[in-house]
């Protein structure tokens, strides 16, 4: 896979994003951002055992106007050197961000499974995530709700002057990832993000982006998906990441990617 043909997949990416945020029902909103500290404990050939915890702040404007968090934490298995599964979960708390001392408009704790297939070729390298949820509101006016959800994310990457993604390489990423709910609309969501990134040693990762998200509502006498009135927006991500290494880590055969578990 060629530099080009990567920057060819980012750029359709990219004008999938703006085509949703430019429809006429999504008037044009401010960009906002998100901000992710991530610490990740990968399997090994020798101890197939992982996990991750993360904690992430969103912003109405860039770096500015706060108005959700989330932590969340998790644990992995290696089933084989391509083929992990894992367990997690956190709680997401969105505010208003013009009155964050009202309390929370709402705060959700989420359990989910996934299984994750990696992928590898010459330079190219790619990840399915298949993701199930389960997620429990707690609304400002007391009521609650249960919903499940279902996820999947094609994720890509290409380390630019090297063969693998390891110390002293930037790379290329771009992925696309779409929701469904199963009591509809079936189609919810979809999450469109293309960046780049540096590893700076075997530890210390950084990651800087754009991500635009998309809420979808299906409306049946129209029998087409039309997005939510001021659902579509764009963000700067920002994600640092910690990797903890097994103490065997150097046998392992297979490279650990640097995807964010949001």
């Amino acid at each position: 896979m060629r530099i080009s043909t990567f920057a060819g997949l980012l750029f359709t990416l990219g004008v999938a994003g703006r085509a949703h945020a430019q429809s006429v029902l999504n008037p044009e909103q401010p960009w906002g951002s998100w901000l992710v500290g991530t610490v990740q404990l990968p399997g090994s050939a020798t101890n197939r055992w992982g996990g991750f915890a993360e904690v992430q702040i969103r912003t109405n404007a860039v770096f500015h106007d706060y108005f959700y968090n989330e932590i969340k934490a998790g644990g992995s298995f290696d089933i084989d050197p391509n083929f992990t599964a894992t367990v997690a979960g956190g709680r997401y708390t969105t505010s208003e961000y013009q009155d964050l001392g009202a309390g929370p408009l709402n705060s959700e704790k989420r359990l989910w499974e996934q299984l994750v297939l990696t992928q590898y070729t010459h330079r190219l390298k790619l990840e399915h995530r298949y993701r199930i949820e389960q997620r429990w509101f707690t609304f400002r006016d007391d009521r609650t709700e249960f919903r499940q959800r279902f996820r999947y994310r094609l994720n890509a990457f290409l380390p630019l002057g090297h063969q693998k993604i390891e110390p002293g390489t930037a790379f290329l990423v771009a992925y696309d990832e779409v929701f469904l709910n199963p009591k509809g609309p079936v189609f919810e969501r979809n999450r469109v993000y293309g960046g780049v990134g540096y590893q700076f040693n075997k530890h210390l990762f950084l990651q800087v982006g754009y991500v635009n998200q998309a809420n979808y509502n299906y409306t049946a006498s129209q029998g087409q998906f039309i997005l939510q009135n001021t659902a579509a927006k764009n963000n700067v991500v920002l994600n640092v990441t910690y990797k903890i290494l097994h103490k065997n880590a150097k046998a392992q055969p297979v490279e650990k990617l640097p995807s964010q578990p949001d």
